[in-house]
């Protein structure tokens, strides 16, 4: 052994309560990011001065983000964090407005399927 106490095995080094200052909400306006919801980097919002004081898990996931629209869970996944924390650093994100979160569509306002199908026939009839 090389002397390290430590290995990419044993897991992060640093608690998912240090990483979100111990909160667990997003945001005080009490946001809530559903799993499915879609998250992209805003072109508008956040310079590269405000950005380089954001700390490395934040600008994990706006890396993340920068390349292609990603979901909540997407990003919990690929930044191997928990979601939980994930959700916290999102609020942060989109209250300095780095970010913009597209909710998804609630079952009552998609088109009814028979509709659909009736749309699908008109089509194939084309």
């Amino acid at each position: 052994m090389d002397g390290q106490w430590y290995d990419a095995d044993a897991g992060p080094l640093v608690r998912p309560y240090a990483m979100t200052g111990g909160r667990t909400k997003p945001g005080p306006h009490g946001v809530r990011f559903d799993l499915i919801a879609l998250v992209v980097v805003d072109g508008d919002g956040g310079d590269a001065a405000a950005e380089s004081l954001l700390g490395p898990e934040h600008r994990a996931l706006l890396g993340l983000c920068r390349s292609v629209t990603q979901s909540v869970a997407e990003l919990a996944a690929d930044a191997d964090l928990p979601v939980g924390v994930v959700r916290v650093l999102l609020g942060d994100l989109l209250e300095g407005g780095h970010v913009k979160v597209s909710r998804p569509v609630p079952p009552a306002r998609l088109p009814d399927e028979r509709i659909l199908r009736e749309v699908i026939e008109g089509l194939r009839a084309l």
